[in-house]
C-alpha cells in the first residue's frame, strides 16, 4: 500500500510539471502548472469568480485560446467552437512533436515561450477637454498571460488558415520559436509591435 503513495501524477501521463521554474518574476502568481492534474479539464469553476482564471491550468488555458479558431475574426465560431476535447488533443499531440525535435520538456518550453512573448508595456486611451491621448501603461501580469496565450493562438490560426499545414504543427513551431525568441514568431513579433507602439506614447 506504501507504493501508492510515491505515484507521480503526469500531464497527458506523460510531462513533467511540478519541477519547473518560471524564471519571470511578475507571472509566477499566474501561470498555474497544477502537477496533480492528468487532463487538465476545470469545467468552467472560475468563470464567475474574480481573477480565478490565473488559478486555471496554463495547458487548458492555452487549449481554450485555440478553442477561437473559426471564421477569421469570430471567436466561438467555426471548426474549433466548443470542442475542447479536439484542443486538448492538438495540445498533446504539438506537445509530443516538439518532444521529439528538442528532447526537452514541451511545458516548459511553453513556459519560456509565454515569458518571451508576454508584453511588459501597452497603451490606452486617455479623453482629456475633447481630445483623445494614447498614453503608455504597464500591463498587469494576468493580462500579460492573456495576450501571450493570445499571440501564441493567433500565429497558430493564421499559419494555418487556408493552407494544408496542420494546427498541430503550426502550434508545436509557433512555441518552439517563441521559445527561442525567434523574431519569425508571430507571438514574439506581436510583442515587439506592442511594445514599440507604448514607447512611442509615453
Amino acid at each position: 500500500m506504501s507504493g501508492k503513495e510515491n505515484i507521480k501524477i503526469l500531464l497527458f501521463n506523460k510531462w513533467e510539471t511540478g519541477n519547473i521554474e518560471i524564471n519571470d518574476p511578475g507571472l509566477t502568481k499566474v501561470i498555474s502548472l497544477n502537477p496533480s492534474m492528468v487532463i487538465p479539464v476545470s469545467f468552467g469553476r472560475h468563470e464567475h469568480q474574480r481573477l480565478k482564471k490565473a488559478e486555471v491550468n496554463l495547458i487548458e488555458r492555452l487549449a481554450n485560446k485555440l478553442m477561437r479558431f473559426g471564421k477569421k475574426y469570430a471567436k466561438n465560431t467555426g471548426r474549433m467552437g466548443g470542442k475542447k476535447a479536439k484542443s486538448l488533443n492538438v495540445v498533446q499531440t504539438a506537445f509530443d512533436i516538439i518532444h521529439l525535435e528538442t528532447g526537452k520538456n514541451p511545458v516548459e518550453l511553453l513556459v519560456r515561450a509565454i515569458e518571451n512573448s508576454s508584453p511588459n508595456e501597452d497603451t490606452t486611451r486617455i479623453v482629456y477637454g475633447g481630445v483623445v491621448y494614447h498614453v503608455s501603461v504597464d500591463v498587469s501580469p494576468l493580462r500579460r498571460l492573456d495576450l501571450a496565450l493570445r499571440f501564441i493562438a493567433e500565429g497558430v490560426r493564421e499559419s494555418t488558415y487556408s493552407t494544408p499545414q496542420i494546427i498541430e504543427e503550426a502550434l508545436a513551431k509557433e512555441i518552439l520559436l517563441a521559445s527561442n525568441n525567434d523574431m519569425s514568431s508571430h507571438a514574439i513579433k506581436k510583442k515587439n509591435e506592442q511594445e514599440r507602439i507604448a514607447m512611442a506614447s509615453r
